[in-house]
């Protein structure tokens, strides 16, 4: 199996490659674009690529590799516009993002809003163009109509599970309203990024197809339990934002509902329900075991 250093150095390269030459193709005033290229730029895991790219190498070649690439170019930019508005005083409110200061501390909350708003608009784009196509006729409208699709979907999801967190602060939720909440506001956007790819090489109704959205939906809730596992183990330098924060705004998370001990075992079935789930595709998925892996085990 890849290391998985390997894995997510492979794709951190790429990524920012394809990012950086995506933000040369829109001219925005200033600061708009100074904002936006702060917004996507500085990094960060790059998890929901690294998934495109992963589920890309099930069948090789891949013969739409460029719409995979535009896939996972998307997916980021709609991941950092949501990491843009949630960092908003009239939301998280938060100072820090990627061990840097966030959008709206760095250019004001005006600048920061419309940052993501283009951010979006720029995602569906970059999804209908021919960048990264050698050939100006390789563009299939087929894959790319159901790709704007998920991508359109998996973010009206994402807002309403933020919509659903912040009516449950304070509240005493269970764990199925919790779920509900996580598989739209964290799990929509990350299986999303498992299905664009997908559907460049696989039929929506196949057994393969269905794999991948087992594993994509438990790889996905095993992010956020995660994610609430360390926002009271993880120090502030190591997350890269604001340690205690969920505890602060008394938001509703799994170790809370659980308890630390349980909320850590329940990472660990989930991580074993999404390997489980790739049986089917054999030795091909070594990357997809390998982040799997990571995101299991992540401290930050």
């Amino acid at each position: 199996m890849p290391s998985v250093f390997d894995v997510l150095h492979t794709t951190q390269k790429q990524i920012q490659n394809d990012l950086a030459e995506v933000l040369q193709i829109f001219e925005l005033p200033e600061p708009l674009q100074r904002a936006v290229h702060h917004s996507v730029m500085l990094g960060g895991k790059r998890i929901r690529p690294a998934l495109c790219y992963a589920v890309a190498k099930i069948t090789t070649p891949n013969m739409h590799w460029s719409a995979v690439r535009r896939a996972a170019v998307a997916v980021e930019l709609i991941h950092c516009y949501s990491l843009v508005h949630d960092d908003l005083p009239c939301m998280d409110n938060d100072a820090l993002r990627r061990g840097q200061p966030t959008c709206h501390i760095a250019f004001g909350e005006d600048t920061a809003l419309l940052a993501g708003d283009v951010l979006q608009s720029m995602a569906y784009e970059v999804l209908t163009s021919q960048i990264f196509d050698e050939d100006a006729s390789a563009l299939s409208e087929t894959i790319a109509l159901k790709q704007v699709r998920l991508l359109a979907q998996a973010s009206s999801a994402m807002v309403s599970g933020q919509v659903l967190d912040l009516q449950a602060e304070g509240m005493c939720i269970d764990q199925q309203m919790l779920e509900k909440i996580h598989k739209n506001k964290t799990g929509a956007l990350i299986q999303a990024a498992v299905e664009m790819s997908a559907v460049t090489q696989l039929e929506s109704s196949s057994q393969q197809m269905q794999a991948l959205k087992t594993f994509a939906q438990a790889i996905g809730l095993a992010f956020q339990v995660q994610d609430d596992i360390l926002d009271i183990t993880a120090e502030t330098a190591v997350l890269g934002k604001t340690a205690g924060k969920d505890v602060q705004v008394d938001k509703s998370t799994y170790p809370a509902l659980m308890g630390l001990e349980p909320a850590q075992q329940y990472a660990t079935q989930l991580h074993e329900q999404a390997l489980s789930a790739l049986e089917i595709f054999g030795n091909s998925v070594q990357d997809l075991h390998a982040i799997t892996q990571f995101l299991w085990q992540r401290q930050n």
